[in-house]
């Protein structure tokens, strides 16, 4: 890369020296000189080609043999200075404490990778030569940014950007590492991804594992600052390991509408965990369902809904439940029987009102009793809803491809009316067609502003026209 020509001048034991010269066009020569080494050993010398004269200054010499070559385990001097490490990270002194020790690697960790670790984790991977020592990052680690590790090939550097070293979930922490077995790759920039390198990948992921479940038995106060920074790293792994998961289980809080709990206290205080997949429905159902004393925990974020799906396989006598916005109207309580027929003409009112907006129209008796309504949409009814939309407005082919994917049943949103809402009630009772309608259209869209979704063309004209009848309506003046 940077000679034109290298000479190698050899010697060992008793044998003659040799001399090789080797040139950038590929020929080389080998003789016996007359004149001999005095001692065993070799020298190499590099000859620049022209323009190429820095990479062989001392300065440049000295930066690079301190980069590649200080954890070798034999002394490399450039010129008077020694560049050799007195210890490896993955090396122990007799005589060092475990305190020496933390305080060694974690000031190593600081000048290789430039901060202070949250903690230390020695691995190792026999099956690959494999020494490494594992730096926890002390922030939240983006899953997305490519993590790499500093990679020494039997103690000289091979590089300080090596992927695929751990499993994809481990992005919160960052290696240093040696192996006597695994392959570089022909530029020697990278390693070469075999089945060893994946074996070496699995034992290391292992080494991680033990030290999380380590710490919740040693350490809670710390796991659940661990889980505080890296929970999202943490419960990608248990999404696939059941032991990870029992660690969630145990210690990772989640939202529910009674405050945040792990999942083994909502399982403890509750009996079984009920629980919404996604955030949107959650925020539908969560005030609604603790006012009629029903547990909910939110399993909208990243794994979580995962996470509570896959909890019976790993923990034993574990009872989950998904409840959707749908489910809640079968645990509201139906009206009386004379009730049911006195709202039958607002309820035949009402739908053909909001027959236009695509929602069924329900009456149920439910706290609070300050809610005059309640929207509810699951996921599987909204996809419906906008396949529906999507066909209506497709040319025909398009319309019979989307026809395949929409379900026969009539399945819409719901608006539920609170019959235990005063305003409500006076809606149902007010044997005036004309304001029933706009206080219809605008429980409605109050309804869809308090489950915070989008107002649609329909429901914005529905709110603006309920909103300016009302107004007239109170200020006395003709439509």
């Amino acid at each position: 890369m940077v000679a034109d020509e290298i000479r190698v001048v050899t010697r060992s034991g008793d044998d003659p020296t040799v001399v090789w010269t080797g040139h950038s066009d590929g020929r080389y020569t080998v003789q016996l000189p007359p004149e001999q080494r005095a001692a065993p050993g070799t020298t190499v010398t590099l000859v620049p080609r022209p323009g190429q004269e820095q990479w062989v200054s001392a300065r440049t010499v000295r930066e690079l043999a301190t980069l590649y070559g200080s954890m070798l385990p034999i002394t490399v001097r450039v010129g008077d200075d020694t560049v050799t490490a007195d210890l490896p990270p993955w090396e122990r002194s007799a005589g060092e404490t475990p305190l020496q020790r933390r305080a060694r690697l974690a000031a190593y960790c600081e000048e290789a990778f430039g901060f202070l670790p949250f903690d230390t984790v020695e691995l190792a991977a026999p099956e690959g030569g494999v020494r490494a020592i594992a730096f926890v990052l002390p922030a939240p680690a983006n899953p997305a940014v490519r993590v790499t590790h500093r990679v020494y090939l039997k103690q000289m550097l091979l590089s300080e950007g090596v992927e695929g070293l751990l499993p994809p979930w481990a992005f919160f922490v960052r290696c240093v590492a040696d192996t006597t077995e695994l392959r570089p790759t022909a530029s020697r920039e990278a390693l070469y991804d075999d089945s060893l390198l994946e074996q070496v990948r699995e034992s290391l992921g292992d080494g991680l594992r033990g030290w999380l479940a380590r710490l919740g038995a040693r350490d809670p106060r710390r796991l659940r600052e661990f889980l505080a920074v890296h929970h999202l790293g943490v419960k990608a792994l248990a999404v696939h390991d059941d032991e990870m998961l029992r660690l969630v289980h145990q210690w990772w809080p989640f939202e529910t509408n009674t405050g945040s709990l792990t999942l083994a206290e909502f399982h403890d205080r509750y009996g079984v965990i009920r629980y919404s997949p996604s955030v949107d429905e959650f925020r539908q159902v969560a005030a609604v369902a603790a006012a009629q004393r029903i547990p909910v925990v939110n399993g909208g974020y990243v794994y979580e809904a995962e996470l509570i799906a896959r909890l019976p396989d790993a923990v034993a006598a574990t009872a989950i439940e998904v409840l959707a916005p749908g489910d809640l109207t079968l645990r509201l309580d139906r009206l009386a029987p004379a009730d049911e027929e006195a709202v039958r003409p607002f309820v035949v009112l009402a739908q053909r009102v909001l027959d236009r907006q695509g929602v069924q129209v329900v009456v149920r008796t439910f706290d609070p009793p300050s809610l005059p309504a309640l929207y509810l949409l699951d996921g599987d009814t909204a996809l419906q809803g906008d396949l529906r939309r999507a066909r209506d407005d497709a040319d025909e082919l398009w319309a019979s491809l989307l026809g395949a994917f929409t379900a026969e049943n009539d399945t819409r949103p719901q608006l539920v009316f609170n019959h235990r809402n005063p305003l409500a009630r006076q809606a149902m009772s007010t044997g005036d067609d004309e304001l029933a309608t706009l206080a219809v259209e605008g429980l409605f869209t109050q309804a869809l502003l308090l489950s915070r979704q989008p107002l649609t063309p329909a429901a914005t004209a529905a709110f603006n026209q309920s909103f300016l009848g009302l107004l007239t309506r109170a200020m006395g003046q003709p439509r």
